[in-house]
């Protein structure tokens, strides 16, 4: 009895150079994405002394974040939050208008991807000589290029891991460290881990990321309408295809069936069979196309970046119409303008103190020898500010209260700048004034320079009191 199988090997892709527009677009943005991403660490930006002046950092051992002026604190990671929400809207939106434009222009897997084919064929040429080498057998010639491609994406690949380290270190003393071999085991633990997925999903996987690991293609279709703009076939024009002989001319359409679509693909789909979960959108196969319309003296654009509305409504003779304002796009455009203004807003109203009070769990409270009862609580004063500064502590709620905090004036507590300074704070009240076994209190602190304040409430406890409920 025969069995077939349900599983088809992985064939690989020998994407073909092509050059056009879109061509051109993607190597700009490829430029631009990685000369940012390889010199941002470079960057400085002085923040006074004895804090770091790297510009775009993340400072995970002094609990911080500094991205150019901005100072982000443990407490307000919010603001990464909003980042990522931002982010998410962003893409939806773009995604409406344009579809798969992030998957084929910005997304780091197609970016790094492109380089890595673009090493593969300055070392082992195009498509058809990249098929006959892998066709070939064992020699030292295949050997001496194969070693030099997987050689310089090794490279490009640790570059690429020891670059995203330096988000996290400054980038000079982390280079330093690695010359000298002085590196920690987690830097160099962290740069190996980076070095090995970036040539593993890079240099092998490519495709595979796109089309079974990434999660984004089976979104996509909400974030898609008729209206769209995606990498289509006008087949109403490129239908019946086949090559071109004088007589049948007039019989077949403009698709001459040279494949050069499918050859320049990067994951390896025929355009020609409709849109496809595959295709990440990055215009190659316009490309092509249009390269082999203009040596034939046909009209361009076969393929094309277009919406279905607009295909069906050239194939019906009517004109095309570009909508662009629409439901969704109106709604994620206000997404998009409202979490804008919010993260603006709280960024510029952003407070440079917090206080924060944790009151004592054992005892919950003590009777003093004079009848007072003393609650316990640790008191901690969030310095934003690059100086010192001294704030005055003061509580409300129960008459008679009085404020102690050891080793400080609560008149003058003072606290290094970007710091934050933790202090026992002991409270006194007259047991006749507690009216309850929970008391709800206000703890502020002011700052005796700016005039900043930051309040927190907090419980005093006490004994039970008739009036409570048990």
């Amino acid at each position: 009895m025969s069995s077939t199988s349900l599983y088809a090997d992985h064939v690989k892709i020998y994407p073909q150079r092509i050059w056009g527009r879109f061509r051109v677009i993607k190597w700009s943005a490829l430029s631009l994405l990685l000369g940012i991403y390889y010199l941002a660490p470079w960057l400085r930006w002085d923040r006074g002394p004895g804090r770091p002046d790297q510009a775009l950092l993340l400072d995970m051992p002094g609990r911080r974040g500094y991205f150019f002026w901005i100072e982000i604190w443990p407490q307000e990671v919010y603001y990464l939050a909003g980042l990522l929400i931002l982010g998410a809207i962003g893409l939806f939106l773009a995604t409406s208008l344009l579809g798969r434009v992030w998957c084929g222009f910005t997304c780091p897997q197609t970016v790094w991807t492109d380089l890595f084919m673009q090493v593969e064929r300055w070392i082992e040429g195009d498509r058809n000589a990249r098929m006959k080498l892998d066709q070939e057998p064992f020699s030292l010639r295949k050997a001496w290029l194969k070693t030099a491609k997987h050689g310089a994406w090794l490279a490009i690949a640790a570059l690429t891991g020891g670059a995203w380290i330096m988000y996290f270190n400054d980038a000079p003393t982390l280079v330093r460290d690695l010359v000298h071999f002085d590196a920690s085991l987690a830097q160099v633990g962290f740069i190996g881990l980076f070095t090995a997925t970036t040539y593993l999903l890079a240099g092998w996987a490519r495709e595979q990321v796109c089309i079974y690991m990434c999660p984004w293609p089976r979104f996509q279709g909400a974030m898609l309408d008729e209206h769209s703009l995606i990498v289509t076939y006008e087949a109403w024009r490129g239908e019946p295809r086949g090559k071109k002989k004088a007589k049948e001319t007039e019989k077949l359409g403009d698709c001459v069936d040279c494949n050069l679509c499918f050859n320049v693909c990067p994951t390896g789909i025929d355009i020609r069979n409709g849109p496809q979960l595959a295709c990440i959108g990055c215009g190659l196969c316009v490309d092509a196309c249009n390269s082999i319309m203009g040596k034939l003296n046909r009209p361009l654009e076969l393929i094309t970046y277009d919406s279905l509305s607009n295909s069906a409504a050239r194939a019906a003779g009517k004109p095309a119409k570009f909508k662009f304002i629409r439901t969704r796009t109106i709604i994620y455009a206000i997404g998009l303008v409202l979490v804008t203004a919010g993260m603006l807003f709280s960024l510029t109203t952003r407070a440079t103190m917090d206080v924060t009070v944790q009151a004592d769990r054992s005892p919950l409270f003590v009777k003093l020898g004079d009848g007072e009862i003393q609650d316990g609580f640790t008191l901690k004063i969030s310095n934003k500010n690059p100086l010192p500064m001294e704030y005055r502590v003061a509580v409300e709620g129960i008459d008679g209260l009085s404020i102690k905090i050891i080793g400080a004036d609560p008149q003058s507590v003072k606290v290094g700048g970007d710091s934050v300074g933790t202090f026992r704070l002991l409270l006194k009240a007259p047991r006749e004034n507690l009216k309850h076994r929970r008391t709800d209190i206000t703890i502020s602190a002011v700052n005796v320079t700016t005039g900043e304040e930051s309040r927190h409430g907090a419980i005093f406890n006490g004994p039970k009191h008739d009036d409570d409920d048990d």
